[in-house]
């Protein structure tokens, strides 16, 4: 069985339908994981490029956002890197309305034990420790 690291652009042409034609091709390339055929990976830079595209480029919400791709990245035949703090974080993102690159870095300190350091207050939402600089 081959592996594949999957780029944004699969996953955003898969949710969005757009266009049409690349869209088929992701869900033949999808299903083909689903089937056990192949094994798609999804690092967590590619999450936070196709969270950026569906909220900026095609208007999703938070929780529109969260809630499919927490459906897709659980899906069988893909391994999403730090799954964990990923899914917490499109989670936290969309319950507490903040970025998901600051709720992803608040699960990793959380992982780590440690802190933040940011002159972003979002972070008061996601009841992590941080500070900010003098």
């Amino acid at each position: 069985m081959s592996n594949y690291w999957v780029d944004a652009n699969i996953l955003l042409r898969f949710i969005t339908n757009d266009p049409l034609a690349l869209a088929e091709r992701a869900a033949k390339f999808l299903q083909k994981a689903e089937q056990g055929e192949i094994t798609l990976k999804v690092s967590s830079i590619v999450v936070a490029e196709v969270v950026w595209v569906l909220i900026s480029f095609y208007g999703y919400s938070r929780q529109q956002v969260a809630d499919v791709l927490i459906g897709l990245l659980t899906s069988e035949g893909i391994i999403l890197e730090s799954s964990e703090q990923v899914i917490t974080a499109l989670d936290s993102m969309a319950t507490a309305n903040v970025d998901f690159v600051d709720a992803y870095l608040a699960e990793v300190a959380r992982k780590e034990n440690e802190f933040i350091a940011s002159f972003d207050r979002d972070f008061k939402r996601l009841d992590i420790p941080y500070i900010e600089p003098d």
